[in-house]
């Protein structure tokens, strides 16, 4: 059992994606296996899916490469048939070219990605029931010092502006690192508080799924 602590934590997000592979085939197994004509990947890169599965895409999955044709999507359970039809989930992978380090974040937050439930109630029963249907979207919040001179801070607010999506990336301080991919929105409107350095707020809208490693 390992606990996990904020501290010594860093923060990073990436614009820049290369050119995409195209995916003749995916498998269904744990993890999924995906088949891509020299796909040049090596063991621990990290690529963006688009494979027509819900629950695949728009998520950064690292690689573990089998051989020059064909890599493992870490993380990705595509057995069942159901929510990952077989013969399906072809598509593209793109692998994220570099990470640029978000500066003087103050602190991460989450919200939503909770389990969704709809409320039945057939009218030959007393007691209604409850289905589970899903997750809520989930964002992920950074507090940032306001420092409107450093240029990361301003190439963030340029891709904010034009609802350009990216992907995130959090080292923890004491293990594990995270991944998400989405829409980043970037405040220039800072708060202030006697005492604390000033501050301002960074969103992503987390498009498919927040993955966590354990390394």
């Amino acid at each position: 059992m390992s606990y996990y602590f904020p501290e010594g934590s860093r923060v990073y997000y990436s614009a820049t994606f290369a050119s995409a592979k195209t995916i003749t085939a995916v498998t269904n197994a744990s993890p999924a296996v995906a088949t891509a004509t020299a796909h040049g990947y090596a063991d621990n890169d990290v690529v963006l899916l688009d494979s027509g599965w819900e629950d695949a895409d728009d998520t950064l999955w690292k690689v573990d490469q089998q051989d020059a044709n064909t890599f493992q999507l870490l993380g990705l359970n595509s057995s069942s048939t159901t929510f990952f039809p077989a013969g399906s989930g072809t598509g593209t992978a793109q692998l994220v070219s570099s990470w640029v380090e978000i500066p003087q974040v103050l602190n991460v937050s989450s919200s939503g990605g909770d389990p969704k439930f709809a409320t039945i109630e057939p009218l030959a029963r007393r007691n209604a029931i409850s289905q589970f249907i899903g997750f809520n979207p989930a964002n992920i919040t950074l507090t940032l010092g306001h420092d409107p001179t450093n240029a990361t801070y301003q190439a963030m607010l340029d891709l904010s502006r034009t609802g350009t999506k990216v992907g995130l990336k959090i080292v923890g301080g004491s293990g594990g690192v995270s991944y998400a991919y989405g829409q980043m929105g970037v405040s220039e409107v800072w708060r202030m508080q006697r005492g604390q350095a000033n501050s301002v707020d960074v969103a992503l809208t987390v498009a498919g799924r927040l993955i966590s490693y354990a390394s």
